[in-house]
């Protein structure tokens, strides 16, 4: 017992050393490369540093920023900029076009073909309108990742915003407009200059190749994550005080098909594929262990889906008392998330609301584990609910969101004008369920611009961002309409993922 006891002391005098010796060097070593002294001595501000001191090994991030981009002269944008002159980026990132003739207002991407992609298909999130010559506004166009061609594939939706490749081979692409809807394209490859004729019955000019979802709830879409089986979870872009004072801000929706996919096969026809028919539910998060207890208060915890129907989906949501929210916008499926044992089926899936920054709401990133994600049923709590990311006076009015894929990192995309882009790290094995830390890895220099559609490529190693709002008095316009730039990220390395799965 002596020997141990002695071994023990030892131990507890070695370890007692090291923190002596390495901790503060370490501490001093982040305020140098930080560029600030903690003279306070306080923890939370240490903690802070010892995050940009190791990102590298964190992140894959050589050297966050320590501030945002200042304000600049606008307009701002012309013929002339280089890419770096669009934004500022951590150490060991760089910036290159890969196009400037994008439609103004491009908003999300999706990739397509998925794993390995030849093009961007994009969102323009501009609204209904006849521009000239009697043509309608782009709102789907393709982007030659080679090249940077860009073709439209589809005109006269009201501001198209959330975009997914589906795993059948398709693009659903939906509005962000109070009676916005989905519509899905084959072949987006071959589909070019098509138009919708009618919002409202879903006339189209090539009803083989796109069609309306009549199916899928009518509601301000945004996020949204298809799962394979064809089961669609997305957010309602809704203030809370639309419409009347007081009234519910957005929720989240679930669609489950009548006939899940439950095969890789990709469809040629549009007959085939799992949006043709199914049931629209709602999300009710609990306050209560034992029943459902909605209202004030219930934002996060445990939850059950509502039915509610596809055409009325927000009000009956509302009559419900389905769990609103500051305007969800982006929501993605977490790629790395592992289920249980005892739940095989289950996901994880992130999204981001807004909030308002002017009245302190600085918005957050929440992130639900649905158990069951097939199954929807006001009796069966399958769902739980909590914050991975809040938001604060420098990080806030958050939009779009993206999972690095292989390590899981989450990038949170700032809404307002000389936007920020944090890198979040996820939850680890410490008490608490919120991200470990944030660093600030991107700035818009462009003070009438924000960051939007950042999204990676499918090795996690460059992503792609368009430059959207910018004042562009002093650019042509392209096929009659202003344009955005899309820029490709390089650099970014990939680091593997310590965290802990259930949350």
């Amino acid at each position: 017992m002596k020997k141990q006891s002695t071994w023990t002391d030892l131990f507890f005098i070695a370890n007692i050393i090291i923190l002596v010796i390495f901790i503060p060097a370490a501490i001093t070593h982040a305020e140098t490369e930080h560029g600030e002294k903690n003279k306070s001595g306080d923890f939370g501000l240490q903690v802070e540093h010892q995050l940009h001191a190791q990102s590298n090994r964190l992140f894959g991030i050589n050297q966050p920023l320590a501030e945002s981009a200042p304000q600049s002269v606008v307009p701002y944008r012309t013929e002339q900029q280089i890419p770096e002159d669009q934004v500022l980026l951590a150490k060991g990132l760089h910036a290159e076009y890969l196009t400037r003739a994008a439609g103004n207002s491009t908003d999300m991407f999706a990739f397509f073909p998925e794993d390995e992609p030849s093009h961007l298909i994009s969102c323009v999130e501009g609204s209904r309108a006849l521009i000239a010559r009697g043509k309608f506004n782009p709102s789907v166009q393709r982007v030659d990742l080679k090249t940077g061609e860009v073709q439209t594939l589809l005109r006269g939706l009201s501001r198209c915003d959330g975009i997914r490749t589906t795993a059948w081979g398709t693009i659903l692409v939906t509005e962000e407009t109070n009676d916005g809807a989905a519509y899905e394209i084959l072949d987006p490859l071959v589909v070019t200059e098509e138009t919708v004729l009618n919002r409202t019955l879903g006339a189209v000019t090539d009803h083989a190749h796109i069609t309306k979802r009549f199916a899928l709830p009518i509601m301000a879409w945004e996020g949204l994550s298809v799962l394979p089986n064809g089961v669609v979870i997305a957010g309602d872009e809704l203030r809370p005080g639309t419409g009347t004072d007081d009234a519910d801000g957005g929720a989240i929706f679930k669609f489950v098909p009548d006939v899940l996919k439950n095969n890789d096969n990709l469809i040629n026809d549009l007959e085939d594929s799992p949006f043709v028919s199914g049931s629209v539910f709602v999300l009710q998060i609990s306050c209560r262990d034992s029943r459902q207890q909605f209202g004030q208060g219930c934002e996060v915890g445990n939850g059950a889906w509502l039915e509610v129907s596809a055409t009325n989906a927000r009000s009956d949501a509302d009559t419900l008392g389905a769990t609103g929210y500051y305007r969800p916008e982006d929501l993605h499926s977490d790629p790395v998330f592992k289920p249980s044992d005892d739940h095989p089926n289950a996901i994880r899936f992130c999204w981001t609301n807004t909030g308002n920054e002017g009245a302190s709401n600085f918005g957050e990133v929440i992130c639900a584990v649905d158990h069951e994600p097939t199954l929807a049923d006001a009796d069966k709590r399958t769902v739980i609910t909590n914050r991975l990311v809040e938001g604060d006076q420098d990080f806030n009015s958050v939009d779009n969101l993206a999972f690095q894929p292989h390590s899981g990192i989450l990038y949170v995309i700032e809404d307002h004008r000389n936007g920020d882009i944090f890198a979040c790290l996820r939850d680890g094995t410490d008490r608490d369920i919120k991200t470990d830390g944030c660093i600030l890895v991107l700035s818009v220099k462009d003070s009438s611009a924000e960051p939007t559609g950042f999204i990676f490529s499918p090795d996690g190693k460059m992503a792609y961002l368009s430059i959207q709002h910018s004042n562009d008095t002093l650019m042509p316009f392209v096929d009659d309409y202003p344009t955005d730039d899309v820029l490709v990220i390089t650099g970014f390395h990939r680091r593997h993922h310590l965290f802990n799965d259930n949350n």
